[in-house]
């Protein structure tokens, strides 16, 4: 059995991530948050043993939440669950002391094996962000090393959408229900409603409707 904290701020996928790491970790207690000032709260008032962290959250990163247990619980292992598989979000989660990285993408049965795997000492990777990290390092390999990944400055530095987001916001513009949308772009519904906040926040609207208005000032409907 096993205490663990589950930090995502959007209850379907929250519901969605407990079921999972209830049936990986049958018998655990888990206390949920929804913010990262609420997690880091959790941190003082409970000892973990795993970690299921979001990166992009109402009142800032995720990797705060990293850091913290890494300094005042090492042996808690920090595992993120997101949809960003960039270098700008990995780095600087594995920088803090994450032990995993998980794509909210992947099939259940497969992000359950990967929890399953942290009981033989095997951080949980989505294979793309294990690749990810071999051609990162492989690159680096021949190079000075002075600063050898992006610091937690440069986490979610601007309010450029990604093409994966302009996609979703598009859809999202035209109409289209989540499930409708993930059928459409082969992702399942908790990764869209992830995507969808990450492009209301960054867009800073909260409604299909200012949401539509903004697909209309970028461009997308000429697509």
């Amino acid at each position: 059995m096993k205490t663990i904290l589950l930090l995502e701020d959007l209850p379907e996928i929250r519901a969605w991530l407990r079921a999972l790491v209830m049936q990986v970790f049958p018998g655990s207690t888990v206390v949920e948050s929804a913010r990262v000032h609420d997690a880091l709260q959790q941190v003082t008032a409970h000892r973990f043993d795993l970690a299921m962290i979001d990166l992009g959250l109402p009142d800032g990163s995720g990797v705060k939440v990293v850091q913290a247990l890494r300094e005042s619980q090492p042996d808690a292992q920090s595992v993120v669950v997101t949809i960003h598989d960039d270098d700008d979000h990995l780095f600087p989660a594995l920088q803090a002391g994450a032990y995993g990285y998980l794509l909210k993408e992947q099939p259940r049965e497969q992000l359950m094996e990967h929890l399953q795997r942290i009981s033989q000492g095997e951080p949980p990777l989505s294979p793309s962000i294990a690749r990810r990290m071999i051609s990162y390092f492989s690159a680096q390999a021949n190079k000075p090393i002075a600063q050898p990944y992006p610091t937690t400055d440069t986490l979610m530095p601007n309010v450029q959408l990604t093409e994966r987001e302009r996609e979703v916001l598009l859809r999202v513009a035209k109409g289209f229900t989540l499930p409708e949308i993930g059928v459409q772009l082969g992702l399942s519904r908790h990764t869209i409603a992830d995507y969808v906040k990450q492009i209301y926040r960054k867009l800073n609207v909260s409604s299909r409707a200012e949401a539509a208005l903004e697909a209309q000032r970028l461009g997308l409907f000429r697509r």
